[in-house]
């Protein structure tokens, strides 16, 4: 088996979300999901199918996003999985609707974060073993941080 580091590469200020799924429909229903989530989102999507054409299927709204999430994809070339490349959206807003849908089996990360993806290979394929999201911590909370995060969610409408 050999392992492999992909960086997964996106546009200033576009979220991401990687995950595995099990069947070719995945790509019409995330693309539902995503669609639903509100006529300003602009996205792409890519999914590696496993078996027959094993094609990097893609949908989308936004030709540059799904370019970027094809070509991702291939870089990661893991059966099942599929890469969300969003912009004027938010994780948050569509996350638990993609867990929601049937074929999704995992979500490795939802970010905005640099990301590299461990990916292993054997003579059958290559599978995600797992994610970097960002970097590592630098410290541990104090009053004054707790205070600014605080004040950030509010100040973006997340909190009241």
């Amino acid at each position: 088996m050999k392992t492999e580091i992909v960086p997964v590469s996106f546009p200033e200020g576009a979220n991401i979300i990687l995950g595995m799924s099990h069947f070719i429909k995945t790509v019409e229903d995330l693309y539902e999901v995503m669609v639903n989530s509100g006529p300003q989102a602009q996205f792409g999507l890519a999914f590696c199918e496993a078996s027959q054409d094993r094609l990097i299927r893609t949908e989308g709204n936004n030709a540059e996003l799904i370019e970027c999430a094809a070509t991702n994809a291939f870089k990661i070339g893991a059966g099942h999985s599929f890469l969300i490349i969003m912009k004027m959206a938010f994780p948050l807003t569509v996350l638990n609707d993609i867990k929601d849908c049937r074929e999704v089996c995992h979500v490795f990360c939802a970010t905005a974060n640099p990301v590299q993806v461990i990916v292993a290979q054997t003579d059958l394929g290559r599978a995600i073993i797992g994610v970097i999201d960002g970097m590592s911590p630098l410290g541990i909370e104090d009053e004054h941080a707790k205070t600014q995060r605080k004040a950030f969610l509010r100040q973006i409408g997340y909190k009241r």
